[in-house]
């Protein structure tokens, strides 16, 4: 760590010291209304001779009523509000309902529901280094709301720019497509990348007390630039892997032709009349039209 360099101080949540707001509105208003009713009265009292008592009593309690006003506040299911004292963090209030605090205390509220976002198609660089489009949809909720409104600058935008950042991480440490046997594949493991993005996602939003609850990836495509050369390519993979599944058909099946024809002794061969009979079978079996049969009126070795 540098010399001078100052680690931030991480926040937590810790429950405010609230009041309830219906008992508070009772007095409030039983304040305001004998205020009200004695103002005008001291008024008149003064006037006739008396004393100014009455109207330095209402005048107070009016004040005193104006700014109870000012401490209520509002909360609804699945929603926190923030507690400060001249900037000082006092705690979160989460109880549903009318509630109060004094009035010089500041309120914000922070929604803790899930928040749903679909990211923009990004594009990135695969493990390989092909570029490709991918887009994902994240669901997250804020869990720390001290963490949420004191350790990062708008949290919002926070979960956005990480949600992009998180997203070129993952997708840079695995292939799009699978041209290797066993291997990871964006295209070919989702489960495997959704939970890993979901983690990478969970470690970037710690620090701003959001917590991602599903992660998962809504497009992958390769780049247009390159997408054309990557379905040849695909194609060809596909050719040669039917190919070669036909092939080990074929052999498989020519080797049991040969030993059933050797168990039942229909037909005693040499080498090279195997070697032929191989020839042909593989052609039949392998060949992508219809063989013409040629007749021998000869031998085969003529």
């Amino acid at each position: 760590m540098s010399e001078g360099h100052t680690p931030m101080t991480r926040s937590r949540e810790v429950p405010a010291s609230g009041y309830n707001g219906y008992l508070m509105l009772v007095v409030t208003l039983a304040l305001t209304a004998v205020s009200g009713w004695g103002l005008p009265n001291g008024i008149w009292i003064a006037e006739s001779g008396g004393g100014a008592l009455m109207v330095i009593l209402a005048a107070v309690g009016l004040v005193v009523a104006l700014l109870a006003w000012c401490g209520f506040y509002m909360i609804q299911p699945n929603q926190g509000a923030v507690i400060t004292l001249f900037g000082e963090y006092k705690g979160t209030d989460r109880s549903e309902g009318l509630r109060w605090v004094w009035p010089w205390m500041g309120k914000k509220k922070v929604s803790v529901r899930a928040h749903n976002i679909h990211s923009e198609r990004v594009k990135i660089n695969d493990k390989r280094g092909n570029p490709i489009d991918v887009a994902c949809n994240v669901v997250w909720r804020v869990k720390d709301t001290a963490q949420a409104v004191f350790d990062v600058d708008d949290f919002k935008e926070f979960v956005n720019i990480q949600i992009e950042a998180g997203l070129r991480t993952v997708g840079a440490r695995h292939p799009y497509d699978d041209f290797e046997e066993g291997e990871t594949t964006l295209r070919g493991s989702p489960e495997v990348v959704n939970t890993e993005l979901q983690v990478e996602l969970n470690e970037r939003l710690a620090v701003a007390g959001i917590v991602v609850d599903e992660a998962g990836l809504t497009h992958l495509a390769y780049a247009s630039e390159i997408a054309g050369a990557m379905l040849r390519r695909q194609q060809a993979d596909a050719v040669i892997a039917a190919r070669k599944k036909v092939v080990l058909g074929a052999v498989g099946m020519v080797e049991d032709a040969l030993e059933k024809l050797s168990s039942d002794g229909i037909v005693q061969l040499d080498d090279e009349r195997r070697a032929a009979m191989v020839s042909n079978l593989m052609v039949v079996l392998c060949g992508d039209r219809e063989t013409q049969p040629v007749v021998n009126a000869g031998s085969l070795y003529q």
